[in-house]
C-alpha cells in the first residue's frame, strides 16, 4: 500500500545518500505551483555536506535526485556537490 506523507512531516528530516553517508536535514521544500521543485538542506555538525561545503549552510536538492521518502530522506550521489580534495583536485563522484 503507498502510504503519503504531508510536507510538514519532512521538516527537519534526516537526508543521507544512497551509499548510506549522512548528508544532512530538510530546511524546507520548494514549491512550484502545485509540484515540488526541490529541498533546501541543512548542513548539520556531523553530516558529510559540512565536511564538503565547509562554512556553506546547506545546498538545493532537485527534486529528481530524491530517491526515497519514508523515516528518512534518500537522495543520490549525484546530489552530492563537487568538492575541492586536499590534494588540489577536483574530486570525482560517481
Amino acid at each position: 500500500m503507498l502510504k503519503m506523507k504531508r510536507l510538514l512531516e519532512t521538516y527537519d528530516m534526516r537526508v543521507y545518500t544512497d551509499s548510506g553517508e549522512y548528508f544532512g536535514d530538510v530546511e524546507e521544500s520548494i514549491l512550484l505551483q502545485t509540484k515540488i521543485f526541490g529541498w533546501r538542506v541543512r548542513a548539520t555538525k556531523n553530516s558529510f555536506l559540512s565536511k564538503v561545503l565547509g562554512s556553506a549552510k546547506g545546498v538545493i536538492v532537485p527534486h529528481q535526485l530524491v530517491k526515497n521518502i519514508g523515516d528518512v530522506m534518500i537522495i543520490s550521489k549525484a546530489a552530492v556537490p563537487n568538492y575541492q580534495a586536499e590534494g588540489g583536485e577536483a574530486a570525482e563522484e560517481q
